[in-house]
């Protein structure tokens, strides 16, 4: 029987040594940033779910250095190796790749960096998946055995490698040994029609799509098997655009004992019949992308200006969400090309103002192929060519339009120092709780 290893480059390391130091003290900012590095790698789940049955999958997490992976694979006789990883650690990969087939082992490359920049993985792989996975892989595998396998398969550009998710298969969550996570993943939604300049997330290997619900209820049951009191974060870029349909997936999510998270847009806040639902659902937070507190720096930022009209309405609608017992973590993106100077205090009186339960602040980041980063590489204002490793939503990377770079680095740091001290961050928790505690007559039994 062939066995493949799938390998996740886990975690992301910042550079900036200053943020890196302090950042370790400011509890609201710990404390998100242990939950997204102990996510298992749900991507990997689904690809082995779609491996061919004669094959024997291992997952395998690299958090740390290469070498620990390196010695993990190189300790078993794998045929194959797949390894996924973000920009922010892809030259890592490329590595651990290169020295893995330095030892004859036939190494696959895939996920969200590769996707974007195939003909640069293609020099560290035997092998490239561009996009959506499932049955690139499973053609890929089957190629291998029968000794013809492609250098490139690309569901972008092979439409019978496209992936109609309703076709979807439970991730193999047995690979995993849960006493290394605090929550598990699931995905009910892929991609995101927004079309965000700045975005690097699924959209960018697949359009908006839905899973059937009676695929998400096996995958729930699945969880339930291994884990029945597992925190589950689901992996979506924006879950409630379809709110018929939102409204028959929290129905499921209901029927369980999970308490789950999951991002959103800000119309969420339109449809009280959800609220309310959610309320009851063990929904406990929903993530919104507020992108900016300066109202310039919305426009333009998607191709319809969906956030711009909607702008005026942020505190109203924040304050909405969380009246139904469901904490919003509000995230403001820090470099646009309207920001000024002023724009660390206007965000920083914002989230006070607003209350906001919870809030997660980055730097603008131009990841490979976006739209951005083509109009920052156009108007010459990236640092440098190649800066993967620096894509990890708190490097600067490219020279602001309105403040000089240090400035904006200066500004970001007092403002994480603002926003993740622990008065600031008792203060939000506080507050939310004051407000859930006063509409204990709403119906929301998985929070009593």
């Amino acid at each position: 029987m062939p066995k493949i290893a799938l390998v996740a480059m886990s975690g992301v390391r910042v550079k900036d040594r200053d943020l890196a130091e302090f950042g370790l003290t400011l509890p609201g900012f710990v404390e998100r940033s242990e939950v997204i590095a102990s996510l298992p790698s749900l991507g990997l789940l689904t690809l082995a779910s779609h491996v061919p049955k004669n094959w024997e999958c291992s997952y395998i997490e690299c958090p740390g250095p290469i070498e620990e992976a390196h010695q993990q694979i190189t300790q078993s006789t794998f045929d194959i190796v797949a390894i996924s990883s973000l920009s922010a650690r892809i030259f890592e990969a490329y590595k651990l790749s290169d020295q893995l087939r330095a030892k004859d082992y036939t190494v696959i490359l895939g996920g969200l960096h590769v996707s974007a920049l195939p003909q640069e993985a293609m020099q560290h792989a035997d092998s490239v998946l561009q996009g959506e996975g499932e049955h690139a892989i499973f053609q890929c595998l089957q190629d291998w055995e029968n000794g013809r396998m492609s250098p490139f398969y690309s569901s972008l550009a092979e439409p019978a490698l496209a992936f109609d998710i309703s076709g979807a298969r439970v991730p193999r969550y047995d690979l995993l040994d849960i006493r290394n996570y605090n929550r598990l993943t699931l995905q009910t939604t892929r991609g995101c029609p927004l079309d965000c300049s700045f975005c690097a997330a699924s959209k960018t290997i697949s359009t908006f799509k839905k899973k059937p619900i009676d695929q998400i209820k096996k995958e729930l049951d699945a969880i339930h098997q291994i884990w029945p009191t597992a925190f589950i974060e689901l992996a979506d870029d924006n879950t409630f655009i379809d709110k018929r349909w939102s409204l028959e997936l929290v129905n499921a999510l209901s029927e369980t004992p999970f308490k789950w998270f999951t991002e959103a847009d800000i119309s969420i806040a339109d449809s009280p019949e959800l609220l309310k639902l959610l309320a009851g659902s063990g929904c406990v937070q929903i993530l919104i992308g507020f992108e900016s507190v300066n109202g310039l720096s919305l426009q333009n930022i998607d191709r319809s200006n969906w956030k711009s009209k909607r702008f005026d309405r942020y505190r109203e609608s924040i304050l909405r969400i969380q009246s139904y017992g469901i904490s919003v973590n509000g995230c403001f993106i820090l470099g646009h090309d309207s920001d000024d100077p002023g724009v660390f205090e206007e965000t920083l009186n914002f989230v006070e103002s607003s209350q906001l339960s919870e809030v997660q602040i980055t730097l603008l980041t131009p990841f490979p192929n976006t739209r951005l980063y083509q109009q920052l590489k156009e108007e010459n204002r990236l640092f440098k060519e190649v800066y993967w490793d620096e894509c990890t939503l708190f490097d600067l990377t490219f020279e602001p339009k309105r403040m000089s770079a240090n400035t904006l680095r200066s500004g970001f740091h007092s403002l994480m120092k603002e926003l993740y001290n622990p008065a600031a961050t008792r203060s939000r928790k506080r507050a939310f709780a004051t407000m859930r505690h006063s509409r204990r007559d709403l119906e929301h039994p998985k929070s009593q």
